[in-house]
C-alpha cells in the first residue's frame, strides 16, 4: 500500500494545528476531556501485569507525551526508557518541554514508522483519524502497522479503536469491528489477547500479552 493513499499529511495539520488552537491539554490529541483520557490510558496500561519491573515503552502517537505521565505519577510504574512517535514536530516539541521531568531513556522520534523495540507499545487513538481514505486502505494501514507494533514489542501491546457498535458515525473517523479485531490479533499475535468494551465511552481497547 502507498503511503501517498494515507493522511498523513493531514494527520500531522490537524494535530499541529490542534495544538495551537488549544494548546498542551487533551483537546489538542482529540479528547473532550482528561478524564476520559486517563480512562483510556487506564485501559490500555492493563496489559503490564508486573509493575514492581522497570518497563520501557513505545507510544505510538504520543502528542505531547501524557500518557508517559499517566504511567509514572498516577500508575506509579518504573519507566526506564520512553520512545515516543509522532507525525507532528510541534507537538514532540512540546513533549520534550513537558517531560522535562523525566529521568530515563526518553526519545522522541519523528516519523510513521517504528525503529525502536521496547517491552511494551501503546496506540491511544492514533488509529481513529482517516480523513477520506477509504476504510479498506485504512483497515491495511492499521493491520499493517500490528504488524509492525508486534515485531518491536517484547513483552505485549495494546491499541485502542471507535467502535462500530454506535448510534452514528462521523465521516472522516474509523470504526473498528471488535470481533474483527480480537480474531485477528488471537490468530497472529498470541494466544493471550483481551478485549475491553466495558467502560463508558464508544470505542472499545484490544490488549495482547507475549
Amino acid at each position: 500500500m502507498a503511503k501517498s493513499n494515507l493522511p498523513l499529511d493531514q494527520i500531522k495539520g490537524l494535530y499541529s494545528s490542534n495544538l495551537s488552537h488549544n494548546g498542551v491539554k487533551s483537546t489538542a490529541v482529540g479528547w473532550n476531556s482528561t478524564e476520559s483520557q486517563a480512562l483510556r490510558f487506564d485501559k490500555l496500561t492493563s496489559v503490564i501485569e508486573d509493575y514492581s519491573a522497570p518497563v520501557s515503552v513505545n507510544d505510538y502517537g504520543c502528542g505531547y507525551g501524557a500518557h508517559l505521565d499517566h504511567l509514572v505519577k498516577a500508575r506509579g510504574i518504573k519507566v526506564a526508557g520512553y520512545a515516543g512517535y509522532d507525525l507532528s514536530e510541534e507537538m514532540l516539541a512540546a513533549a520534550r518541554a513537558e517531560l522535562s521531568w523525566f529521568s530515563g531513556d526518553l526519545s522522541l522520534i519523528c516519523s510513521p514508522e517504528i525503529s525502536t523495540i521496547s517491552d511494551y507499545t501503546f496506540v491511544s487513538g492514533t488509529f481513529n483519524v482517516r480523513f477520506e481514505a477509504d476504510d479498506s486502505v485504512w483497515k491495511e494501514f492499521i493491520e499493517k502497522k500490528l504488524d509492525e507494533i508486534d515485531a518491536h514489542s517484547r513483552c505485549g501491546f495494546s491499541f485502542n479503536l471507535l467502535s462500530t457498535y454506535v448510534d452514528w458515525k462521523e465521516e472522516h473517523l474509523f470504526y473498528g469491528d471488535p470481533c474483527y479485531w480480537f480474531d485477528l490479533c488471537k490468530r497472529k499475535y498470541s494466544t493471550r489477547v483481551s478485549l475491553l468494551h466495558d467502560y463508558p465511552l464508544y470505542e472499545w481497547t484490544i490488549f495482547v500479552r507475549k
